[in-house]
């Protein structure tokens, strides 16, 4: 029945190759210029423009802002699955990186255990990353405290046997396009954001810290979870969950007066299912530095508008265009912008589109089984081996 776990255990043991080179940006003009051979180039902004997945097609793309990109993202394609990641870190890259080595492998040593894949699956996925890293911050704690106060979002979500499964923790976020009446994209937001500025988000931190007034406080313009941070759900931030990882004053970012006395963030991720029906065209899932500058409809209106071909770089460009506007620059002036600079203008962003092709559901269709992820020049043979052979 699991004739798969040989191979699934050989290929954990090959090193992963150098596959495919990885394509840096080109210009940004939308008036026919061949923007991969254009001598104007952004680059911070890296993108596989589009792939085949075992039931339909996928682009990816990513730009840095920060000195060191703190956003993680990978696809793992497999013969008739589709794994999709997107790992927002907040405070270092070391729980972002470490979600994208962890999770997938987590999942698929689940999945093999119960013979499915499940929203249930998903949440131990999760669960086993966030112990994963816990232990991690444990054991370096000593060496490099402040490897308590970093941190991830977190969404995955999963194609298998014609159903999306997604787990949620942070502010990234899913949206699906479906067509409507009169072919008209409609946009629908598959998860819900932890994130303060949120009522329902504060209303569900007071109700579970009913003792304790400080539990969301409007800082620096925002509401933030005790005054530090935004979102209330995340691998990692020792700091807020343990109170063995409470930062002294020589931390001030991340100081509480009062140690906690109980977690003030969880890593219970949102879960959700959905059948792809007919009139599901297309999946995005991005970081919420893509959210900062467009609503759903705007974006699955650019999806729905333009070749599948580059259309993730697209929805990154049209968000940077706007960060530009804001400043009342051109675009072209921000690419000059070196990392670290960068992020005064906008913060790193991660775009991945699934189009969905219905009539390839359900059918055995030959695809490389590829692991890619997000700003690394390389790619290399997937772990994601016939989920069919669960069954």
């Amino acid at each position: 029945m699991f004739s798969w776990l040989a191979r699934l255990v050989s290929s954990c043991l090959r090193p992963v190759r150098r596959y495919a080179r990885m394509s840096k940006d080109g210009d940004d003009d939308d008036d026919g210029v061949d923007e991969s051979t254009s001598s104007v180039e952004d680059s911070l902004l890296w993108r596989r423009d589009l792939l085949k997945h075992s039931c339909g097609e996928f682009s990816f793309a990513v730009v840095q802002a920060n000195e060191v990109i703190e956003d993680h993202s990978q696809v793992e394609i497999g013969s008739d699955a589709i794994f999709v990641g997107v790992y927002d870190g907040h405070g270092g890259p070391e729980a972002s990186r470490f979600v994208r080595d962890h999770l997938f492998q987590h999942l698929m040593r689940i999945a093999q255990d119960n013979g499915n894949i499940s929203e249930e699956i998903l949440r131990g996925a999760v669960t086993a990353t966030e112990d994963g890293f816990m232990k991690l911050v444990h054991r370096s704690y000593m060496i490099k405290p402040l490897i308590a106060s970093i941190g991830s979002c977190c969404l995955v979500g999963v194609i298998w046997k014609g159903t999306l499964y997604i787990a949620n923790l942070g502010d990234s976020r899913a949206v699906v396009g479906s067509l409507g009446r009169s072919n008209k994209i409609i946009a629908e937001q598959l998860t819900r954001e932890h994130n303060a500025c949120r009522e329902e988000i504060r209303q569900e931190l007071r109700s579970l810290h009913p003792q304790d007034s400080q539990i969301v406080v409007m800082n620096r313009g925002t509401w933030r979870v005790k005054g530090i941070i935004q979102v209330s759900r995340s691998i990692g931030d020792a700091y807020l969950k343990w109170p063995q990882f409470s930062l002294d004053p020589s931390f001030p970012r991340f100081h509480m007066p009062e140690p906690i006395t109980q977690p003030v963030l969880t890593a219970e991720p949102s879960l959700c299912s959905r059948v792809l029906q007919p009139h599901d065209k297309f999946l995005i899932f991005a970081s919420d530095g893509l959210w900062e500058y467009m609503t759903n409809q705007q974006a699955a209106e650019i999806v729905q508008k333009n070749p599948r071909n580059g259309v993730a770089r697209k929805l990154v460009k049209a968000a940077l265009k706007e960060a530009a506007n804001k400043r009342k620059m051109k675009y072209k002036e921000l690419q000059k912008i070196e990392k670290g600079n960068r992020r005064i203008f906008h913060d790193d962003i991660t775009v991945i589109v699934v189009f969905i092709d219905h009539e390839l559901l359900g059918k055995k269709i030959t695809v490389p089984e590829l692991s890619i992820r997000g700003f690394i020049d390389s790619a290399g043979p997937s772990n994601f081996k016939s989920v069919q052979e669960f069954m």
